[in-house]
């Protein structure tokens, strides 16, 4: 190996060893691991200026093709996704938009009320809500406002609420798994690999959908005996009516219409040729330009920590694939599986769900993208069933564990708070036997349908 290379390396796995300790906040790890590439690997080891221009993507910005792909696939480019970012961007300023204007408090108790308030309707309801609502909102935002709510109706309703925030986690997870929109590797893997929201729909949107169903029959299974022992005998009029959740009417409506649009423009982006840096920008300037009275108060909630995140993440997974590692890691894939398709799917999902149980799966998927591309030109296999068996192992895998995702430390957060703190133990307990589940249902589904 190269000193270029061994640096590159040196400083990935100090970035995951970081990252995995968290004594350090994420993003001073990764920006800092960023610029340590730039200047070690790219300026000093390999004197290399257009490695450090391409790892930095900024131009890609400027171009027609960033905004409007005019039905042509985008081409995977090296360094620092700014579609992703951007894309990101524009729905956490939308969905602070829709939190102003009450909309999940709303929808959450206007649902506990369709079902009478009654623990296990209650219990299948949330389960199939976060998953739906996942789909289309980022998982972290969907189990913060509903692992609140959930707290909020089990002390209403004198329930535990530990095997609901449980089940929603999870379900919020693999209902991320489904689109390109709902989980952040799944738009890492779309955006980079030129993937539409179609695509994921149709594809892991399928085996999304199947595990759907076996988890909510799991989780109902392992909880049924708290659920059943729950006091039922609740009467509906002492519940808070869902209207007082909604502030401003006008607001109200228009954060729907803006959420709708947003839907719209994401499942035919491929036929418009409006790429997801477009939609995410149009989205935060409507969003804004409507709430004008409060635009900085929505502009100061993004977070722009993660944001910065993932541009310290790309350039670090730059340096990887620049001085040729990620080239050498997908060779050996090759050479193990001997170019069969099916054992590459199963080494690349079942790692991807191991690594990304105990390790964050944003990088880990940054960090196999190109991996992936270079097995699928190597090995002369389809890169659509790779991208797949990717998405499916990271997105699934991450619920394995309390660390594994953002959504899971956010839901046992929230949890902990209000005084129903959740376990290593009482976590895996529950979630743990679901992924295997539905990561081996992924595999099989993905085995009969492309392999």
């Amino acid at each position: 190996m190269s000193i270029a290379q061994i640096l590159a390396v040196i400083i990935f796995v100090a970035m995951f060893v970081m990252i995995v300790l968290d004594k350090i906040e994420r993003h001073y790890v990764t920006l800092a691991c960023g610029v340590l590439t730039l200047v070690l690997v790219f300026g000093i080891a390999m004197r290399d200026v257009d490695a450090i221009i391409e790892t930095l993507n900024l131009r890609s910005i400027f171009t027609v093709g960033f905004w409007y792909a005019a039905g042509e696939s985008a081409e995977t480019s090296a360094g620092i996704n700014w579609s992703t970012i951007i894309f990101i961007a524009g729905m956490m300023v939308m969905v602070e938009g829709m939190a102003k204007a009450g909309f999940f408090q709303w929808l959450c108790m206007r649902l506990a009320k369709l079902v009478n308030y009654k623990p296990v309707p209650l219990f299948i309801a949330f389960m199939i809500m976060s998953s739906i609502l996942a789909m289309f909102i980022d998982s972290i935002t969907v189990i913060l406002f509903l692992a609140a709510v959930t707290v909020e109706l089990a002390k209403l309703l004198k329930f535990n609420p530990i095997p609901m925030i449980l089940s929603e986690i999870f379900c919020a997870n693999l209902g991320g798994s489904a689109t390109m929109c709902g989980d952040p590797p799944n738009i890492i893997i779309g955006t980079s690999l030129g993937y539409s929201f179609a695509d994921f729909l149709t594809n892991t949107g399928l085996i999304a959908l199947v595990s759907l169903i076996v988890v909510v029959i799991y989780f109902y299974l392992v909880f049924r005996k708290e659920l059943t022992s729950t006091n039922a005998n609740i009467n509906p009029a002492n519940m808070p009516d869902p209207k007082d959740a909604i502030k401003s009417r006008t607001e109200f409506i228009t954060s729907c219409v803006i959420f709708a649009c947003a839907v719209v423009m994401l499942v035919s982006h491929a036929q418009t040729g409006l790429t997801v840096a477009f939609i995410g920008t149009v989205i935060a300037i409507v969003t804004l330009l409507t709430s004008w009275k409060y635009a900085l108060e929505l502009l100061k909630k993004v977070d722009y920590k993660t944001l910065l995140f993932f541009v310290g993440l790309f350039m670090v997974v730059g340096g990887l694939e620049q001085t040729g590692i990620l080239e050498i890691i997908a060779n050996f894939i090759g050479q193990v599986s001997h170019g069969n398709l099916k054992l590459m799917v199963a080494i690349i999902i079942w790692i991807s769900a191991i690594a990304s149980a105990f390790v964050d799966n944003i990088p880990f998927a940054a960090t196999m993208v190109p991996v992936i591309n270079s097995l699928a030109a190597s090995q002369g296999v389809s890169l659509e069933t790779l991208a797949w068996a990717l998405s499916m192992g990271t997105d699934i895998g991450g619920s394995a564990t309390p660390i594994g995702a953002s959504a899971n430390v956010v839901g046992t957060s929230v949890a902990a708070k209000n005084g129903y703190p959740i376990g290593w133990g009482r976590y895996c307990k529950a979630s743990a036997p679901a992924t295997i589940l539905v990561v081996a249902i992924s595999m099989l589904m993905i085995f009969i349908r492309y392999c």
